[in-house]
Order: structure tokens, then C-alpha cells, then sequence
């Protein structure tokens, strides 16, 4: 019998995110062609075979021409089009039937609206923070949010579309980046009240998930002219081009706090029926009370050899686990799920 594939699926960045070219932005959440080859070395270093198919619109013709050769798809798309294009991949798999890593359709297209997951996990009494969308920015700013705010895309990751000039103090800087978010990501835009205390990264490994050791942005340790917020700035300028690291993993907090924080991720991850792996984002306010931003899924997996601020990685070398091995786990986690005799 022949031996089966295990399909990758990714996206390739074909500009680099540039602060003085907004459309730049629009592939932060993809990849370099150079990582995305050396993932795949990773995966073939595990002892897998390895059909790689980039998820653009041929996507679903390579899937379809190869269903009976592919034993498990390694699902780290983001899609290219449209307000739900994390669903795409997943769905084209639900489709052929072809088993694959990660969350279903639905899960994946909540969690890239950022707003239609608040609505969720604040129905389940999980904590978010005040919010508003925006359609244009002639709308009247909600009487409960109050300045300072922070202005986001409602439907991106890698922190597309947040620099220096997100967050906002009063209503012409909060009109400007309402119009420079619609025009840009062509979305609406997401308001929300902003928070100066601690963030959290937190990832979640398994069915049922286990929290890997808790990684903190210590954006005190930033120096002068980055804003205190995980901008597009100091993901990539400062955390590629500096030596100097931020992210500190194991976070320094207390037990009492760590367990609120896993309650809350436990939380989300059974609000939002997410599958096998993800990575959630939190922020405090001036209590320590946690919000959760958002939820990455699928998170990013940068490989060491590209780069050692890549979060998901981080927390998995914290807790002892190397690149290869938390590809497999991830890989066979699925199987597990689909009963996938290797």
C-alpha cells in the first residue's frame, strides 16, 4: 500500500508589511516563501511526506485531485478572500472528506471577526471589552466608550492595521483611523476601550487542551517611541530587528492569577468549540482584571531558525517541547480525533 500524504496547507506573502504602505498590510497574516519551506522541512524531518499546496484558488483542484492520496491535512491557512476566509480551507476539506488539523469552518470564521466572537464569549459570561463597529466613521461613538480607545480591522491578525497612531484620544484622531482601517482592509472597523495593564499570550495544546507556560508582552522593556500595545511596529521591527527580547515565558505571575487566567482560556476554548490548538490574547486593566482580545487559530508556528519570537514556539520550548515534536503533537492530535491509525 502506498504510503499517504500529510497536505500543508499555508498562504505566501508576496510583500513585506511596510509601516509607509498600508496595502503592504493586507498579507501580514501570511508567510515568507523561506518559512514556509523550512516548515516543511520540519515535517518531513518528523518522517511525514509532504504535499504542500498553497491556499489560493487552485487550492481546492490539488485537494480534489489528491484526496485519495492524502491521509491528514495540516490546516495553516488563512485564506486569501472575503470576511470568512479562515473557513475556506475547512470547508473544501469537510467537502472531500479529507481529515485535517485544527478547527471546524464555523469555529474559524468566529474567530477572525473579532466582534462575532465577543458576542459569543460575552454571552458565556467570558470577560471582553466594550466595543463598537463601524461602517463609516460619520457613526456616533457609543456613550459607554470612553477615550482613550484603540481602532482595529475587525477581521485581521499579526497585528495588521495596529501601529502607533491606533490608539486614539479624542474624535478627529478616532475619525482618522476609522476611514484609514475601512479603506485599507475594505471592513469595518472595531472600537474598543483600550487597556494599559499587562498582556497575555496564552497557548492551548491538545483535546481536552492543556495551557502551555504563559507568555507575557512586558511593553515596559519597549524603548521610547513604541506605544505599549503589540503593534505593527514592535512585531516587526522591534521583535525582528532588535536583539533585545520583550516577551518574557513563563510569565511572573502569581498562582492565584495564573489560574484565573487559565479559567477564563478553558472558557473560551469550550464557548468558541475550538480543536486541537490554539493561542488566545489577553489584556488587563488597571486591577489586573483579564479581557480577552482575541483568539488565534490557526496561531502562528515560525520555525527557530526564522525567528525566536514566534509565540506559539516560544511557550512550547518553555515547556520543554522542540519544534518537531509540537508538530507531531498537533498531527496527532487529529489523528486521535479522526481514529487515524499512523
Amino acid at each position: 500500500m502506498e504510503k499517504k500524504y500529510i497536505a500543508f496547507l499555508y498562504n505566501i506573502r508576496h510583500k513585506y508589511p511596510k509601516l509607509n504602505d498600508a496595502r503592504t498590510q493586507l498579507e501580514t497574516d501570511f508567510d515568507d516563501p523561506e518559512t514556509i519551506m523550512i516548515i516543511i522541512k520540519h515535517l518531513k524531518g518528523c518522517g511525514f511526506r509532504v504535499l504542500p499546496i498553497e491556499a489560493n484558488r487552485k487550492a481546492y483542484l490539488k485537494l480534489y485531485r489528491n484526496r485519495n492520496k492524502i491521509l491528514l491535512a495540516f490546516n495553516y491557512s488563512e485564506g486569501i478572500y472575503g470576511s470568512d476566509r479562515e473557513s475556506h480551507i475547512p470547508s473544501m476539506l469537510e467537502m472531500l472528506q479529507i481529515p485535517y488539523t485544527g478547527s471546524t469552518p464555523l469555529t474559524q470564521a468566529l474567530v477572525l471577526n473579532k466582534a462575532k466572537a465577543k458576542e459569543i464569549l460575552s454571552a458565556n459570561n467570558i470577560p471582553v471589552l466594550p466595543h463598537q463597529l463601524f461602517k463609516n466613521n460619520k457613526e456616533k461613538l457609543n456613550k459607554n466608550l470612553k477615550f482613550p480607545l484603540i481602532v482595529k480591522p475587525v477581521a485581521q491578525g499579526s497585528s495588521s492595521g495596529i501601529t502607533n497612531k491606533s490608539v486614539v484620544f479624542n474624535k478627529k484622531q478616532l475619525r482618522r483611523q476609522i476611514s484609514f482601517i475601512i479603506e485599507t482592509f475594505n471592513q469595518e472597523a472595531l472600537v474598543e476601550s483600550y487597556l494599559s495593564g499587562r498582556e497575555f499570550s496564552v497557548a492551548m495544546l491538545g483535546n481536552p487542551p492543556k495551557i502551555l507556560p504563559i507568555i507575557e508582552s512586558c511593553h515596559k522593556l519597549l524603548p521610547k517611541g513604541y506605544f505599549h500595545i503589540d503593534s505593527l511596529e514592535v512585531k516587526w521591527l522591534f521583535e525582528e530587528e532588535s536583539e533585545f527580547n520583550h516577551l518574557i515565558c513563563p510569565a511572573k505571575i502569581s498562582k492565584k492569577f495564573k489560574r484565573k487566567i487559565e479559567k477564563i482560556c478553558y472558557d473560551v476554548w469550550k464557548a468558541l468549540n475550538v480543536r486541537d490548538w490554539c493561542r488566545i490574547d489577553m489584556r488587563c486593566d488597571r486591577k489586573n482584571n483579564p479581557y480577552v482580545l482575541e483568539v488565534n487559530s490557526p496561531p502562528g508556528i515560525i520555525p527557530p531558525e526564522v525567528s525566536n519570537m514566534s509565540y506559539f514556539p516560544l511557550a512550547a520550548r518553555a515547556a520543554g517541547m522542540s519544534y518537531k515534536k509540537l508538530l507531531r503533537k498537533i498531527i496527532n492530535l487529529a489523528f486521535k480525533r479522526y481514529g487515524i491509525k499512523k
